[in-house]
């Protein structure tokens, strides 16, 4: 599990992607938002803009995210 602490209010869900080096680029993580592969809280989540908060978890490619 890769925690992430958050230091603003929230982070767009491309850029939690980006930020935890799970994709390359912002291109590569709207594609597998788009294709179904994130989920966010454990529902797959098509939402590119999504805003992740605090105590949220987002998977992507087996890996989840906790959002500190």
């Amino acid at each position: 599990m890769i925690e992430f602490t958050l230091t603003e209010d929230f982070i767009p869900l491309i850029q939690l992607l980006k930020a935890t080096n799970l994709v390359g680029s912002g291109g590569e993580a709207q594609i597998v938002v788009t294709e179904g592969l994130v989920k966010y809280n454990g529902t797959v989540d098509y939402r590119k803009r999504l805003k992740v908060r605090k105590g949220d978890i987002v998977e992507f490619n087996n890996t989840p995210i906790l959002v500190k």
